[in-house]
């Protein structure tokens, strides 16, 4: 198993970065909060973990050994593989997925792309427990909020433009345009809505 990796960032895609070791340059995939601490040409350390299939190994990276951790347990619940694992982390943080599973909170675990509500009630059922107890000290969302049910937009608008057959770099500029119309309704108190967020980037993707 390869714990970790720590070499030079040679360069930066939308769901990876391939990283110098000893040589060789090794494709980590990451969640976006990941590879935003990541920059091309400096030196990182990424904790890892190795998914080996009958026609691949992909191995995926981690700001902090916390995140791997999770990453490699919530698999153990039948039905969910890397690409939900991923999206897990990418809408929650380690602790908050803690106190969702703790409190079986069905309504912040559907937030996550790719769970839906009879699915999230078999996760909440599989792994309580699992990931151990929360700390009581809930970090910040992935959307900068205390609160865990805050709608991580980030990615359901990037999981609706890519479904929508538009490539990520392409998803991830749309992303940048419609921020600012997000930021809006979060002054107001309001959780940015999916469907408005979406026909803006639409429209700033055609022009």
């Amino acid at each position: 198993m390869i714990s970790f990796v720590e070499g030079q960032v040679v360069s930066l895609g939308p769901d990876g970065a391939v990283v110098l070791v000893g040589g060789v340059g090794l494709l980590v995939h990451c969640n976006p909060d990941t590879l935003a601490e990541l920059t091309a040409g400096q030196s990182a350390r990424l904790h890892t973990s190795l998914v080996v299939r009958e026609d691949s190994l992909t191995l995926y990276g981690f700001g902090t050994d916390d995140e791997r951790v999770v990453f490699e347990v919530a698999q153990t619940a039948s039905g969910v593989g890397p690409r939900v694992a991923m999206a897990m982390l990418a809408t929650h943080r380690p602790d908050t997925l803690r106190t969702i599973f703790a409190t079986q909170d069905l309504k912040a675990l559907t937030l996550v792309p790719g769970i839906g509500p009879k699915g999230a009630q078999k996760l909440l059922i599989e792994l309580k427990g699992r990931l151990g107890d929360p700390t009581g000290k809930v970090p910040a969302s992935r959307e900068g909020e205390a609160a865990p049910g805050v709608t991580p937009w980030r990615g359901q608008l990037l999981e609706a433009l890519t479904g929508l057959g538009w490539s990520a770099r392409d998803a991830e500029g749309a992303l940048t345009e419609v921020e600012p119309l997000a930021a809006e309704a979060e002054a107001r108190g309001e959780s940015p809505q999916l469907p408005v967020l979406l026909r803006a980037a639409l429209r700033s993707m055609r022009r």
